[in-house]
C-alpha cells in the first residue's frame, strides 16, 4: 500500500503553495518510512519551482534538507530501525554501479543520479522533496543524524553544510591558512564555522561590513567590505590560500583571483545566472586554481554531520510554519533571512 501524507505542493511557479496529501510509494524491502521533522528552505527549491533552471513537473512538492524520525523500515534493510535519527539530503537514488558511485560520489553517478524532487525515479515517477510529513527513501541514501544535534539545525546541513565542508574537505583546508569566505548568506555562514573549526584564519568578504558582529560570532576573525575601501582589490592582493565563493550574483573572478596567493585555491559553489569573463593569464600568472564544487557523496554527508556534532556547530535558523513559505521565499530571495528558513513540520497538524 502506499503512503498518504500531508505535503506542501504548488501547481505552478505563479501559485502559491497549498496543503495537500500526496502518496508516497509502497515502502519496498530496502527502504525506509521517515517522519520529518524539520524542513530547510534552499535557494535551489525557489529557482527550481519557479522554473529558473528548466521548467519543472508540476505539481510538485521541493525540499531536501530533511531531517526526521525512522517509522518503518523494509524487511530487508540492516542500516537503520523504528526510532533512529536520520537525514535525507539532495540525492535518493544512483546507479551503484559506475566508477563514480563506486567511488562515494554519487552526486557525479555518470548514469545520472536521482534527485530527492523534480527528478525521475527508477520506477519511473516524479520524486517528491520533504516539505511534507513523510518520505520513503532507500537505506542507501539515509543519513544517521548524531544525537546532540536538533533536527532543525541539522536539516539544513543536508545541502548549505555539505556544499561547503566538500570544497574544504577537498583541498585540505587546515590550520593556519589564510581563508576567505565571500558572502555570509545560508552557504556562507556555513562555510565560516567549517574553515573555522579547522582551525583556519577565516575572513568574510562582503559588499558592506554590516553583518560583521554575526560573522565574527561565527568564527571569523574580520569582516572585510568590498564597497566601504578605496582600490580594495589592490590593497588585499595575494593576502588568502584559499577563497570560497558563495556569491549568486554577477562579479569579478578576476580580482578575487587577485587576492590569492600564488598556489592559491579559488572555489566557487555560487551559481550566478551571468556568463563570468576570465582572462587565463590570472590563472598562469601565480599557478593558480580556479574550482567549482556542487554536494558531495554519501559517506561525505555523512562526515558533515558528525564533524558538525564533534564540533558543536549547526545552521543558524529561522523556524517557520507551513502557512510563511511563500513569504520566506521572498525574503530569501531578498537576502532577508539569518541565515537559512526550517520549516517545522508540526505545523501541518494544522491542517
Amino acid at each position: 500500500m502506499t503512503i498518504s501524507t500531508k505535503a506542501l505542493q504548488k501547481t505552478g511557479p505563479n501559485e502559491p503553495f497549498e496543503v495537500v496529501t500526496i502518496q508516497r510509494r509502497e515502502p519496498r524491502a530496502d527502504d525506509v518510512v521517515i517522519d520529518i521533522k524539520a524542513a530547510g528552505i534552499c535557494h535551489s527549491d525557489i529557482h527550481t519551482i519557479r522554473n529558473e533552471w528548466g521548467e519543472a513537473h508540476f505539481p510538485l512538492t521541493v525540499g531536501h534538507e530533511i531531517a526526521g524520525v525512522v517509522s518503518a523500515v523494509g524487511e530487508e534493510v540492516t542500516k537503520f530501525k523504528v526510532g533512529d535519527r536520520v537525514g535525507v539530503g539532495c540525492l535518493v537514488n544512483s546507479c551503484g554501479e559506475c566508477e563514480q558511485c563506486e567511488a562515494g560520489m554519487e552526486q557525479n553517478c555518470l548514469k545520472g543520479g536521482v534527485g530527492t524532487y523534480n527528478s525521475t525515479d527508477v520506477d519511473g515517477t516524479i520524486t517528491q522533496g520533504g516539505y511534507a510529513e513523510k518520505i520513503v527513501v532507500n537505506q542507501d541514501f539515509v543519513l544517521r543524524i548524531p544525537d546532540s544535534l536538533d533536527f532543525d539545525v541539522a536539516a539544513p546541513l543536508l545541502c548549505a553544510g555539505i556544499t561547503t565542508y566538500s570544497p574544504l574537505a577537498r583541498w585540505n583546508v587546515k590550520e593556519g591558512q589564510k581563508v576567505a569566505v565571500v558572502g555570509l548568506g545560508g552557504l556562507g555562514h556555513m562555510g565560516v564555522q567549517i574553515a573555522a573549526a579547522k582551525g583556519a584564519d577565516v575572513t568574510v568578504i562582503s559588499r558592506t561590513s554590516r553583518k560583521a558582529e554575526e560573522a565574527a560570532k561565527l568564527g571569523a576573525s574580520r569582516t572585510l567590505a568590498t564597497t566601504e575601501e578605496e582600490d580594495f582589490f589592490r590593497k588585499h592582493r595575494g593576502e588568502f590560500d584559499f577563497i570560497l565563493s558563495t556569491i549568486s550574483a554577477e562579479y569579478s573572478l578576476e580580482d578575487y583571483l587577485g587576492m590569492l596567493k600564488p598556489r592559491g585555491i579559488m572555489s566557487v559553489v555560487g551559481l550566478p545566472p551571468e556568463a563570468l569573463p576570465l582572462r587565463l593569464s590570472r590563472l598562469v600568472g601565480g599557478g593558480k586554481v580556479l574550482t567549482g564544487n556542487n554536494i558531495g557523496g554519501i559517506t561525505e554527508t555523512q562526515e558533515i554531520l558528525d564533524f558538525c556534532a564533534e564540533h558543536g556547530l549547526g545552521a543558524v535558523i529561522e523556524k517557520v510554519g507551513v502557512d510563511e513559505v511563500d513569504a520566506a521565499y521572498e525574503r530569501v530571495v531578498a537576502g532577508d533571512v539569518k541565515f537559512r528558513f526550517v520549516i517545522d513540520t508540526a505545523t501541518f497538524a494544522e491542517y
